[in-house]
C-alpha cells in the first residue's frame, strides 16, 4: 500500500467506526455529519477490500477483520498522539489523572506513603484506583485506560514491567488463637479451618493451586475477594488466612493478629509495576513510575510478632 496516498483522518474515522459500529455515533464522536462519515466508511471499505460493518437486522456488526483491526489501530494512534506529548511535566502544575489497577493488599502497602509523595511533590494530580482484574480479562479497550499496573508476575500485552518488591506468605491468626504456635505443624495447619482469597479473574486462591502441586488440600471454611477482607476476618474469627506477610505486619497493631510461619514455604512472591509501551517515553509516566519506584524501595516491614 502506498502510505503517502493514506488520509491520517481516515484512521481516525475507522478508530471512532469500530468503537461505535454505527455510523450516525461515529459522525457524532469524530464531529463530522453523517453523510462525510458514510463517505469515509466506503474509502476504508475500498482501502481494505473488506464491509468492516455490515447490517444485521436494525443494527450494525463489525466484521471478523474489523475486530481484528481494533486493538493494533487503537494503539497506532495513541503512538501518534505521542508524538505531540510536550517533553515537559510540571508535577507542581500539573493536573493529570492517573489510572492504576492493583489488588486491595497493594493499595494498603503502596498508596499511603506514595499519597504523601504526591500531596508535597504534585498537590493537583489525581491518582484512580480501579478495581483488580486478572490479565485474561484485562482487554484492550480497557487497558488503554490504564497508565499503570501493580500486580505478581503475570504478563499484560502491551505493557512492560519492573520489580517492585519481593515478599513472602505467612499464617495469620488473632491475638489468644486456641492453637496459635501449633499450626506451624502440618497436622495442625491441615486441621484449621482458613479463610481463602480469591481475587476477581482467578479461580482458586494462589496459596491453594501451590498446594495443589503437592498433593496437598487444606480446610477451606470461607473465600473473600479480598486480602483486606481475609485479615478482617481472621482477626474476629478462629480462621486462619495465609496471606503476604507484608500486608499482615502493616495490619498486625490495628487488627491485634499475630503471625505464624507457616509448616510449608511457598517461596518468594514478586511484586511487579507493569505501564503501558506506548507510555514509556512520556514524562509524566517516567515520574509516576519513578515515585512508586521510591515508594517501594521505602517499604518497612515493620515490626512482627512471629509465634
Amino acid at each position: 500500500m502506498n502510505l503517502t496516498a493514506l488520509d491520517l483522518n481516515l484512521l481516525i474515522a475507522l478508530d471512532a467506526l469500530l468503537r461505535e459500529a454505527s455510523v450516525s455515533r461515529a459522525a457524532l464522536r469524530i464531529g463530522l455529519s453523517q453523510p462525510a462519515t458514510s463517505h469515509a466508511l466506503q474509502r476504508l471499505r475500498d482501502l481494505f477490500g473488506d464491509p468492516l460493518l455490515v447490517r444485521t437486522g436494525a443494527r450494525m456488526e463489525l466484521t471478523p477483520r474489523a475486530l481484528a483491526l481494533r486493538a493494533p489501530l487503537a494503539q497506532a494512534l495513541e503512538q501518534v498522539r505521542g508524538l505531540f506529548l510536550s517533553d515537559a511535566f510540571d508535577a507542581t502544575r500539573s493536573d493529570r489523572q492517573f489510572r492504576l489497577m492493583m489488588p486491595d493488599l497493594a493499595v494498603e502497602l503502596l498508596m499511603p506513603p506514595l499519597m504523601a509523595k504526591v500531596a508535597q511533590a504534585a498537590p493537583n494530580i489525581r491518582i484512580d484506583v480501579v478495581p483488580w482484574r486478572g490479565s485474561a480479562i484485562f482487554h484492550a479497550d480497557f487497558a488503554r485506560t490504564i497508565d499503570m499496573v501493580i500486580s505478581i508476575g503475570n504478563a499484560f500485552k502491551g505493557f512492560h514491567r519492573q520489580l517492585l518488591y519481593t515478599d513472602s506468605d505467612a499464617l495469620a491468626i488473632r491475638r489468644g488463637h486456641p492453637i496459635g504456635a501449633k499450626l506451624k505443624r502440618r497436622d495442625a495447619f491441615l486441621q484449621a479451618r482458613h479463610v481463602a482469597v480469591i481475587l476477581r479473574g482467578q479461580s482458586a486462591d494462589l496459596i491453594d493451586m501451590w498446594l495443589e502441586t503437592k498433593g496437598i488440600e487444606r480446610r477451606i471454611a470461607l473465600v473473600v475477594p479480598g486480602y483486606i477482607e481475609a485479615l478482617n476476618v481472621a482477626a474476629r474469627t478462629d480462621l486462619v488466612a495465609f496471606v503476604p506477610r507484608r500486608l499482615i505486619a502493616a495490619l498486625a497493631k490495628p487488627l491485634s493478629l499475630v503471625t505464624v510461619s507457616p509448616p510449608l514455604d511457598p517461596g518468594i512472591d514478586e511484586q511487579y509495576m507493569f505501564y503501558p509501551t506506548r507510555a514509556q517515553l512520556d514524562p509524566g509516566s517516567i515520574w509516576l513510575r519513578k515515585l512508586m519506584l521510591e515508594t517501594a524501595r521505602e517499604l518497612d516491614r515493620g515490626k512482627r510478632n512471629v509465634v
